[in-house]
């Protein structure tokens, strides 16, 4: 019995010590090109320029920590806050009206993308983009 469970044990590290492996490889061939390419998703996914609304939030794929958190940019717009999110992910926060200026170099109403860009704390940068669509339309009133 104990024979068994020292199997089990050393098969699941095995499992385990594969898997981390094999993600530290894939991120380790992005840092060596030079470049780091992240995941994002942009709330809200619909930009209306004509809305009330004070804060995009960008929610990525890269850690907190690995983050230099004051250099971070949407199409050039600096950050405006950062938080961790319950996974321990970097979020950004941009300022809406900054991102509303954008809409000069827009699509409006179409689909545009936006691009987060950024360094890790080794130096490595790092980039993540989303196509989101922008409309110019009024609320309604309620």
């Amino acid at each position: 019995m104990t024979n068994k469970i020292s199997r089990i044990i050393f098969l699941s590290f095995v499992c385990a010590l594969t898997l981390m492996l094999t993600s530290y490889n894939a991120q380790t061939e992005s840092i060596n090109s030079g470049l780091l390419e992240i995941d994002i998703e942009i709330a809200p996914g619909t930009l209306n320029i004509q809305s009330n609304g004070h804060v995009v939030t960008v929610h990525t794929d890269i850690k907190y920590f690995e983050v230099v958190h004051q250099d971070v940019y949407l199409n050039g717009i600096r950050i405006t806050s950062w938080k961790a999110d319950n996974r321990g992910y970097f979020v950004a926060k941009f300022s809406m009206d900054e991102v509303k200026k954008l809409a000069e170099n827009l699509t409006v109403p179409g689909e545009n993308e936006l691009t987060l860009t950024g360094y890790t704390v080794d130096g490595t940068d790092f980039i993540g983009t989303e196509t989101i669509t922008v409309i110019n339309n009024l609320p309604s009133k309620k």
